[in-house]
């Protein structure tokens, strides 16, 4: 799979280019959420929640792990790199009060094993997972 990244938004006509930046670029992370989601899956992990939203944030993917909880956050870009660079200490902390936000609906609240991944997906469509990569920044 290919994801559209394009720096040609002049292309779709009438359309104001930052409106068709921020439609591509919704669809380049809706797809690569899509990518991620069938690799956990594959891989085991049963899928709880997709964009969840609470007061602290949003959560882009929540899997079961056995008793525990994985938290992955979706990052999409041309190269790997780039992907990675686009997660922010803000962002880290945003995630981290959601998750705990999320954890609060579980049956054992905070009490439940968790980890933070961060899935890189690059303009060719390939997955990189980073495993307790939050919880290692």
């Amino acid at each position: 799979m290919t994801l559209a990244l394009r720096d040609d938004f002049q292309t779709i006509p009438g359309m104001p280019v930052r409106r068709a930046r921020g439609q591509v670029n919704h669809r380049a992370g809706t797809a690569a959420e899509d990518s991620v989601s069938r690799d956990y899956a594959r891989r085991g992990y049963p899928e709880l929640r997709r964009r969840w939203r609470g007061k602290a944030g949003e959560v882009d993917l929540i899997f079961r792990d056995g008793k525990g909880v994985v938290f992955v956050e979706v990052k999409c870009s041309r190269t790997f790199d780039g992907a990675v660079q686009h997660l922010t200490a803000r962002q880290i902390e945003r995630l981290q009060r959601a998750a705990e936000e999320f954890l609060g609906t579980q049956p054992l609240g905070l009490l439940t094993e968790m980890r933070f991944d961060v899935a890189l997906v690059n303009g060719h469509g390939e997955i990189s997972v980073l495993e307790n990569a939050i919880g290692a920044m």
